[in-house]
């Protein structure tokens, strides 16, 4: 992960260190977080599959390269909204991947996508924030403070988004006229990822630095509870770093999240009430499902637990420092991506390995999506792939 020290007046750099978690001194304007392969810490060498689930790639589409910045594919209705840095947006049909259209949306972008199936919007150049309608045709823009890493959420006739310098804005869907702003603070050192919101209700729930999750009225962005996955340890500010990893997931009456260098855990959605937590140290998202809620760590081991108690189920380390990405649970298997663009599939039940897909070659960073029978998965080169299990 690239850890970035605000400094006032100057603008934002990654910090360096030797450690085999934090990258080196780098511009954070430009530089992946997800890139750096440190010394010492080998990839695993892929094991052997017998293939005992069959999966087969059903379409591919090349929306264009990620650059530095994360981007994930958007479910809406039975169509998928995929974008790229160079600022392509497509949206394409879940099922069969027939493009419906492709726009240039005039300014590079760095976050995206996100849409309620009425209105897309992503983050564009300089803290542009564009929305489109889903035809494809520019609706209006609005310039927020900084630069936006996490993708925007619609939900109720809002836009929320969050800006780098921990900045969140409630904006009108239909005018792009600003309702409300919040301001929270932030530590001295935060990761350089994209922490992503999720809605449920009338709230929008908001992953924070310092490991942090805050829930806000959609209507006014008053605060509705704020708590702590993460939990900041150690003697110096490198050492008590801690943030959301990916996106919260919201799952029937609970969220879930993970945090480096803190904790997994589940909560209540509606008080914030601590369900269960454990130790863990993540700079990507969970996958929850019924019985399970999935996270990999920081050494690339996936581990399993309990959704109700947060009990170990099960823990597969056979990936070790692969880089994987948030994993995704669908059927009998979870599946997760890594930095060779390999989707590697497990039992949900026990983590043995099923079957494993390739894509282009490149890392997979962001939150893979299910749309029916697919599951959706876009990689840093910019290929986006719909793997169909069978």
């Amino acid at each position: 992960m690239r850890i970035s020290s605000k400094l006032v007046g100057v603008g934002v750099l990654a910090l360096v260190t030797g450690c085999s978690s934090v990258p080196q001194l780098s511009s954070l304007s430009k530089l992946n977080p997800f890139s750096s392969k440190e010394k010492g810490d080998q990839p695993a060498p892929l094991v052997e599959l017998k293939g005992t689930m069959a999966v087969r790639t059903a379409w591919k589409l090349d929306i264009g390269k990620a650059g530095a910045f994360t981007f994930s594919p958007a479910l809406a209705g039975n169509t998928v909204v995929v974008a790229s840095n160079g600022g392509d947006i497509a949206r394409v049909e879940a099922a069969t991947g027939k493009l419906m259209w492709r726009i240039k949306a005039g300014t590079e972008l760095s976050s995206g996508v996100g849409t309620d199936g009425n209105l897309i919007v992503v983050g564009g150049d300089k803290g542009k924030l564009l929305a489109f309608d889903m035809d494809g045709k520019k609706l209006w823009d609005a310039q927020l403070s900084s630069e936006l890493l996490s993708s925007p959420v619609v939900a109720q006739g809002i836009v929320v988004a969050r800006s780098l310098d921990n900045r969140i804005v409630g904006i009108d869907a239909k005018t792009g006229q600003t309702k409300w702003t919040t301001q929270r603070t932030s530590p001295p050192l935060t990761l350089r990822t994209a922490p992503g919101m999720v809605t449920t209700g009338t709230d929008v729930i908001v992953a924070q630095p310092a490991g942090k999750l805050s829930a806000l009225i959609l209507a006014t962005g008053a605060p509705r509870w704020d708590l702590e996955v993460g939990v900041s340890r150690g003697a110096t500010e490198l050492e008590r770093v801690t943030d959301i990893g990916g996106n919260p997931v919201l799952f029937e009456s609970d969220v879930c999240a993970v945090s480096y260098q803190g904790r997994v855990g589940c909560f209540e959605a509606a008080s914030g009430s601590q369900r269960w937590t454990r130790d863990l140290s993540s700079s990507v998202g969970v996958a929850v499902d019924q019985l399970y809620v999935f996270a990999p760590d920081v050494n690339g081991a996936l581990y399993a637990y309990n959704r109700d108690t947060g009990a170990n189920a099960w823990k597969n380390d056979k990936l070790a420092f692969r880089r994987l990405s948030t994993p995704v649970s669908y059927g009998r298997a979870v599946a997760v991506g890594d930095y060779q663009g390999y989707v590697h599939f497990l039992s949900r039940e026990d983590g043995s390995f099923l079957a494993r897909a390739a894509t282009d070659g490149s890392q997979i960073i962001g939150t893979p999506v299910v749309a029916g029978s697919h599951l959706i998965f876009q990689t840093q080169n910019g290929t986006v792939t719909a793997i169909a299990v069978e």
